[in-house]
């Protein structure tokens, strides 16, 4: 029989639009490693209501979630008891997804491929019960997010609606089996994130999510006496960040949780994450150099591009590329790769060295895709017939980054009359609203965003967009609903900025929590 072809599938016209579907599996690359920790196989035994490993169990597990695949095998080899056959099955399937979802390599996604058909038959074989219910939905969930990395978003979406309908199944028969809340709470927070013009098609294969229920669901497994309740922790701790926008008590968490388990590479993962996305880059640069010093499990090449990122906002531009050029040659996936060249080419120009970043600006315009954010982003710039304003690139590195006194020195260096170019001149009032809202002047900020929604007007920059999601946000915390509720939905106006899938999703999540805030 002729074996099926699983490279990338070309989708269907319709579903081809359908990309935050892509954000919200790990919400950015974080989100998606968090979400695939998904996996399981069975054994008839008693049904265990809570999933509590062994000690030795136990261990593995940890080895799974520290990313050092071949020594949780090992592990697993010394456990003989029968009775741990369906732990030891979850945890050598995790083990195999984790391996393929962060390497990339596709010479393993055949093997995964087949690895799901069979444990999905010998679950067809098995009477149905909680567990056989939850890991059916487990495998359909992780094997349509495996799609959806692969680029079969048909396959993909039908794969997650199996298991939708699965997990609804299972809960409904039985409400009191924990395990099924990690499934039901990534669902929820992925169908709840999904814009509003998308909402239809999911509605039409009887699919519909709530953040917020997501989210109350991750977190009871969290403080459960489950084993899950490891991968709980990181999946809400994700979701507050990427989705909430609460990156400073996302950040808290993981490091909270890095205390309890300081070599889980997973952990230390969504951590430098959490700590970027909330400008704390300084104490991100920490956590690289504790990375480092755990050379032994899956390599994370993913992790040198944000390495390149810290470095850039914090202005060691030579360090930057260097870890960036380490980046893609590791990297076997095209995404981010784009940004890559295209950031060594604005350390270049930081150098003052424009022929080399011209030469890495080519590289860029013909390197790698335009499905993750950041390279929409670079494939945006590279098409300006102009180099960007240095003083304006600082400024923004370096906010992003928590640096705000080089910040505040970069802009204030900028003079009235040298911003020439009208996306500049957005930009400016944009980048010293950022840094005010940062430095918690709000009134500030909130006169900078305006004027940068209004002096932006129609034009396809994401200056407006995001300036009318944080003026929603600053409405929101003082309990303004009605001006909050005005800024989520002019956020979700802007039409064909590279950013509009992300800020959509924070935007319609903002909405559900007022509506939530109008019931109580």
């Amino acid at each position: 029989m002729k074996k099926k072809n699983l490279k990338r599938q070309r989708p269907l016209k319709e579903l081809k639009k359908l990309p935050n579907i892509h954000s919200i599996a790990y919400i950015k690359k974080a989100g998606v490693i968090a979400c695939f920790f998904l996996i399981a196989h069975i054994s008839v035994r008693a049904t265990d209501k809570v999933w509590l490993f062994n000690p030795e169990v136990q261990k593995a597990y940890q080895l799974v979630l520290n990313l050092q695949p071949e020594m949780a095998m090992a592990q697993l080899a010394k456990v003989p008891d029968k009775s741990n056959e369906l732990y030891k099955m979850y945890i050598v399937s995790l083990s195999e997804t984790a391996d393929v979802l962060i390497t990339e390599d596709p010479t393993k996604i055949e093997l995964l491929e087949r690895n799901f058909k069979q444990r999905l038959e010998s679950l067809d074989k098995l009477a149905s019960g909680p567990e056989v219910l939850f890991l059916q939905a487990e495998l359909n969930l992780q094997r349509g997010f495996n799609m959806l990395n692969n680029g079969q978003e048909f396959n993909a979406v039908f794969a997650i609606r199996r298991a939708y309908n699965i997990t609804n199944e299972c809960i409904k028969k039985y409400p009191d089996f924990i395990p099924i809340k990690k499934t039901y709470g990534v669902l929820q927070v992925m169908l709840g994130s999904i814009p509003e013009k998308y909402a239809w098609f999911m509605g039409l294969l009887g699919m519909r999510g709530s953040v917020v229920v997501g989210q109350k669901n991750l977190g009871d497994l969290r403080v459960s006496k489950s084993s899950l309740s490891s991968e709980a922790t990181i999946l809400l701790f994700t979701v507050k960040g990427f989705i909430n926008q609460q990156f400073g008590e996302a950040a808290k968490g993981m490091m909270d949780y890095l205390k309890e388990q300081p070599e889980s590479k997973l952990g230390l993962f969504v951590a430098i994450n959490m700590l970027m996305k909330d400008s704390q880059a300084e104490t991100a640069l920490t956590l690289f150099q504790t990375l480092d010093k755990i050379p032994q499990g899956l390599a994370m090449y993913y992790a040198d591009y944000l390495h390149g990122d810290a470095l850039l906002q914090k202005g060691e531009y030579q360090k930057a590329i260097a870890c960036y050029q380490k980046f893609q040659k590791g990297y076997r996936s095209q995404s981010f790769k784009k940004d890559s060249y295209y950031k060594i080419g604005i350390c270049h120009w930081l150098l003052n060295d424009p022929a080399n970043a011209k030469i890495n600006f080519e590289k860029a315009k013909v390197t790698g895709k335009e499905s993750a954010e950041p390279d929409k982003y670079a494939a945006k710039q590279l098409e300006e017939s102009y180099l960007a304003n240095q003083k304006l690139l600082k400024a923004r590195f370096a906010t992003d980054g928590g640096y705000y006194d080089q910040a505040a020195l970069a802009l204030q260096s900028i003079a009235p009359t040298e911003l020439k170019i009208k996306k500049e001149q957005a930009e400016l009032l944009y980048r010293k609203a950022r840094l005010a809202h940062k430095l918690h002047d709000y009134t500030t900020a909130k006169s900078y965003y305006q004027q940068c929604i209004n002096f932006t007007n129609d034009n396809p920059w994401y200056f407006a967009a995001n300036s009318a999601l944080q003026m929603g946000y600053l409405a929101q915390e003082q309990k303004d609903y009605a001006s909050a509720k005005k800024y989520f939905e002019l956020a979700l106006s802007y039409k064909r900025h590279e950013y509009k899938n992300s800020i959509d999703s924070k935007a319609k999540f903002a909405l559900e929590q007022i509506k939530n805030a109008a019931k109580g």
